[in-house]
């Protein structure tokens, strides 16, 4: 047997470079680059290895925060459909820890990510060593391991010989579109130095075939007597439309059926925005519209969603009594929810299946016309939101969206997470190719913008992208600006200057807790933070960092300095101060509930009040057995 004698770090990322995915006969690079910030845990060992390697064999991206690290990873694992990924290493202790956040909303997502943090010496030489967590009823315990919890897959490399197995297994998990996730190979410092006589097989390239699996027939018997059956079906288009490829299937499947279809946050974009079946998005922050298809809706087609409470307003938008279920979803855990019809299925085959079965079939054309003349409804309500009959005046949220609408082309990609946002971007915007629309919001993670964006571009070096953040998630997280600006990544930073956490506030504000605590401003005699807003530059700071900063202070300045921005050829914020007064955005209001618990017993006015209308809402809740 040949052998190569190598450290266990350097095998690891000579083994890295020749993995590889497939899928529909296209092969793609698995890990595509390595992510690093170095200490005493990993500099000697991925560190030196990723040196000696070369860019051309596993090329190097220097970070600024863990965290960030691995939410630019996710931002590109995202963009490529998640045929292709990204590593990222870090020292030991809050390193490691860092990225917990991340590892986190990778999962939640179903996003493939690779994490190599390092970990304490296995031959413990020194014990403790720095940064060392010391648990005193368990002696191979470490500060990765709160990592287990947010892994489809963890383990700890403790021997040389031991990484041949672990490394496949991680390959299998983020090449498996059922189970993908972050991956985790904790890797002890003295390990990643400690040399081996490698296998020449192990570096061999190795392709992991993304599977398309096809449903069974009697599922898909089932679910085309379901369909034909049904009066008023409603498909719900889930995140894992995208990552299947699946929208032209869709789009197939929607215009031989007629079926109205819905989006959830990380659906949106399945269909083109003005294709005649599209109705925006659904659940608490959906179009009127989708919510109301929903709640007489007889059937509830899922495809590739897994339910979350935004999306089902918190069981209580599903309101026809005899509503049924019917989910087309790669995993069965999915597929099974809400007492469902199941389909387990790769989305595209699935779908290609159902349009087949139900050649033929097509709804009412009186179900028809009531969606399509809801959806002109909620199309003047958006142009409503987005219109400025002033152009002199501070804009609202939504007339950036509108000016942002007007500005970006069809490949363009608006990215966000977090805070009022996410709300009226999925009531109004209007997405014009699959890819445009890319919110995390399984997680909702404040921060995961900026690194995102750059994640984006290093998938798709010529697509324009946007991040779009108000000033508490760019006070979170603007730390890979620097990283925009070092490696020429010409992101777009769209900041919105509303002096504090408007989503929350709004929230704060209808549960009774008045917006404590959500403002950005001084302290008042009473205590509160009710004083003069602060006097922070946000624009001056991402100048600092290197940024080309364009302030805007109407609508008619915002609209010149998108159509800059998009022009450049370097990193480019464009700071909006924005109008607040009334209202936290401009966009209608929800359409359907959201279940945050409020307090059952309070003594202020705006707490009792609260509590009664939550109990009201609540009345609405339904297991659907």
């Amino acid at each position: 047997m040949t052998t190569r004698r190598l450290t266990v770090a350097q095998a690891l990322v000579e083994f890295l470079a020749h993995q590889y995915t497939e899928r529909d006969g296209q092969r793609h690079r698995l890990i595509n680059a390595t992510w690093g910030i170095f200490g005493h845990g990993n500099v000697a060992g991925l560190g030196q290895a990723l040196l000696e390697a070369g860019q051309d064999t596993m090329p190097y991206l220097q970070g600024r925060n863990e965290q960030a690290m691995v939410h630019a990873a996710v931002g590109y694992a995202r963009q490529s459909n998640r045929l292709a990924a990204q590593a990222v290493t870090t020292s030991i202790g809050p390193g490691a820890t860092n990225l917990v956040t991340g590892a986190a909303l990778a999962t939640v997502n179903r996003l493939p990510v690779l994490l190599l943090p390092g970990d304490i010496f296995t031959t413990r030489p020194a014990d403790p060593v720095l940064q060392q967590l010391e648990v005193p009823y368990a002696g191979d315990v470490s500060v990765n391991d709160a990592l287990r919890p947010v892994s489809r897959y963890f383990d700890r490399v403790v021997r040389p010989e031991a990484l041949i197995p672990a490394a496949l297994a991680a390959m299998r998990v983020l090449a498996d579109p059922a189970e993908t996730g972050a991956v985790t190979l904790a890797m002890p410092q003295d390990v990643q130095a400690e040399a081996f006589d490698w296998p020449e097989e192990f570096f061999a390239d190795r392709v992991w075939r993304v599977r398309r699996p096809a449903p069974e027939y009697a599922e898909t018997a089932a679910a085309t007597q379901a369909i034909r059956e049904a009066r008023r079906p409603l498909v719900v288009a889930g995140g894992g439309v995208h990552h299947s490829e699946a929208e032209g299937a869709l789009k197939a499947f929607a215009d031989a059926t007629g079926i109205p279809v819905a989006s959830t946050q990380a659906g949106k974009g399945s269909l083109r925005y003005d294709h005649p079946a599209d109705i925006g998005g659904i659940g608490h922050t959906g179009t009127a519209v989708a919510d109301d298809l929903a709640r007489t809706a007889d059937l509830i087609i899922g495809v590739g969603t897994r339910y979350s409470d935004f999306t089902t307003a918190s069981a209580t938008l599903f309101a026809n009594p005899d509503v049924r279920f019917l989910n087309l979803n790669i995993t069965g855990f999915d597929a099974h929810k809400l007492s469902a019809t199941t389909l387990v299925a790769d989305a595209r085959a699935g779908l290609e299946a159902l349009t087949a079965e139900l050649a033929g079939h097509r709804v009412d054309t009186t179900y028809e016309a009531e969606y399509r003349t809801g959806k002109a409804a909620w199309e003047r309500r958006v142009d409503a939101a987005y219109a400025a009959e002033d152009a002199s005046v501070r804009p609202s949220q939504t007339q950036v969206l509108g000016a942002l609408d007007a500005v970006v082309g069809d490949d363009d990609v608006v990215i966000n997470a977090a805070g009022s946002l996410p709300g009226d971007l999925h009531k109004l915007w209007r997405a014009r190719s699959p890819r445009q629309y890319h919110l995390e919001y399984g997680y909702s993670c404040m921060g995961y913008e900026i690194p995102a964006a750059i994640g984006v571009r290093l998938a798709a070096p010529g697509t324009p992208a946007w991040a779009l953040v108000g000033d508490g998630t760019y006070l979170m997280m603007p730390t890979e600006i620097v990283t925009a600006v070092q490696e020429g990544i010409n992101i777009n930073v769209v900041l919105l200057q509303n002096h504090g956490y408007a989503s929350i506030g709004g929230l704060s504000e209808e549960t009774g807790a008045e917006r404590f605590g959500t403002a950005y401003r001084f302290r008042s005699a009473d205590g509160t933070y009710t004083g003069d807003p602060l006097p922070v530059d946000l624009a001056a700071n991402a100048a600092s960092l290197g940024m080309e900063v364009l302030r805007a202070s109407t609508v008619a300045e915002v609209r010149e300095a998108l159509a800059a921005a998009r022009a450049s050829d370097r990193p480019t914020c464009v700071y909006v101060e924005t109008e607040t007064a009334g209202t936290v955005s401009g966009a209608p209001g929800a359409q359907a509930w959201w279940d945050v618990p409020v307090a059952e017993t309070a003594t202020r006015p705006a707490a009792v009040k609260a509590r009664e209308n939550y109990d009201r809402h609540a009345a609405g809740r339904r297991r659907h057995l």
